[in-house]
């Protein structure tokens, strides 16, 4: 596990987070920005669940208030998490229903772009689509294949996650349209995944598990759903046989140069 500079909040003996002003504002900043830069390009079931979540624009909601919302919708729930956590606790969490979140918030300095998800990203990015069945069902399932997998097998399997669950977009009858919560929570990769500037393939999970990717740059490439319900669709399929085969025919070369040292 890489090392990290920041450090997630303890609740206190009530389980309230207490958070300072700067970073309320950081939230404030993030939430103002990102609200306006996603509308038109999110997927209607995200704005939806933006809509069921209702959260705050002046200050740092608390877990709880999201777990209310999401346990009446789909079953979820967050749960407090250090800023990286193990592979193992990430899927051990998703098994169980419970969507990983680091109750830190990035430094103003790393407004636009930093390399461990904080709240504004887990909440912000992932947490609406939380509230859809279709997607619940897929990463509840994806935590389960992960829990018993291999070692190696779950290297295929992060592809997987990388490529739809923060990566994906989706066809809609209002046109292309993004599902991704890495997407989702950055006004950059927003506006730049729907342009003519990178790739776009159909989505294959069998190619999804295929295709190497680096974390630090705007994707080369993203895979497009059908629908959101293909996700769902997914999940009643035997993933492991795909990630089987996708180990057996190997990776594809990547499109982009290598990161310098």
């Amino acid at each position: 596990m890489k090392s990290t500079q920041y450090v997630a909040r303890e609740p206190d003996e009530s389980g309230f987070i207490r958070y300072g002003d700067a970073e309320h504002q950081v939230w404030n900043t993030l939430i103002t920005r990102q609200l306006k830069v996603v509308e038109g390009r999110a997927c209607q079931e995200y704005l939806d669940g933006i809509d069921q979540l209702g959260l705050p624009l002046e200050r740092i909601p608390q877990l709880g208030e999201i777990n209310q919302v999401l346990q009446s919708a789909t079953g979820w729930r967050v749960a407090r998490v250090p800023a990286l956590i193990p592979f193992q606790t990430f899927f051990e969490l998703l098994a169980s229903q419970q969507f990983p979140v680091a109750t830190f918030i990035r430094t103003p300095e790393e407004l636009d772009y930093l390399q461990e998800p904080d709240i504004f990203h887990e909440i912000f990015g992932h947490c609406p689509l939380l509230t859809n069945p279709w997607f619940a069902e897929f990463t509840h399932t994806y935590g389960k294949l992960g829990l018993k997998a291999s070692k190696e097998e779950r290297v295929y399997l992060a592809r997987l996650y990388w490529m739809t669950i923060e990566f994906g977009l989706v066809d809609t009858s209002q046109g292309r349209k993004i599902y991704g919560g890495g997407i989702l929570s950055s006004p950059k990769e927003t506006v730049y995944c729907l342009s003519d500037e990178p790739e776009h393939q159909p989505f294959s999970a069998l190619e999804a598990m295929r295709t190497p990717y680096r974390i630090d740059i705007l994707q080369p490439l993203y895979f497009v759903l059908p629908e959101l319900k293909h996700l769902f669709d997914l999940a009643h399929e035997d993933i492991m046989a795909l990630v089987h085969r996708a180990m057996q025919l190997g990776l594809h070369a990547p499109k982009f140069p290598p990161k310098a040292a």
